[in-house]
């Protein structure tokens, strides 16, 4: 058995297939979204533009377009809430 890159890919819950379908329609229609997350005891509640999604370390993330633009990666089972821009 080997052991986990970092401690945070332990406690990594991957997202549903039908959640990771949404993220990539969106991506596909260059839709914003208002995101709510959790990240080290902050939360955070933003719109952002859907770029990309990525793996590293066994982890999946949103590579997305944040205020001034600035790329940010929002770590995917760390998503509260997700819906579209208004």
């Amino acid at each position: 058995m080997t052991e986990p890159r970092d401690s945070t890919a332990a406690d990594y819950v991957p997202i549903s297939c039908d959640l990771h379908s949404e993220y990539e329609l969106a991506i596909l229609r260059r839709q914003w979204l208002r995101l709510v997350w959790a990240d080290n005891n902050v939360i955070h509640d933003e719109v952002v533009l859907p770029l990309d999604l990525k793996t590293k370390h066994h982890e999946e993330y949103l590579v997305c377009r944040v205020k001034g633009d600035t790329t940010r990666e929002i770590r995917l089972d760390r998503v509260r809430r997700m819906e579209a821009a208004a």
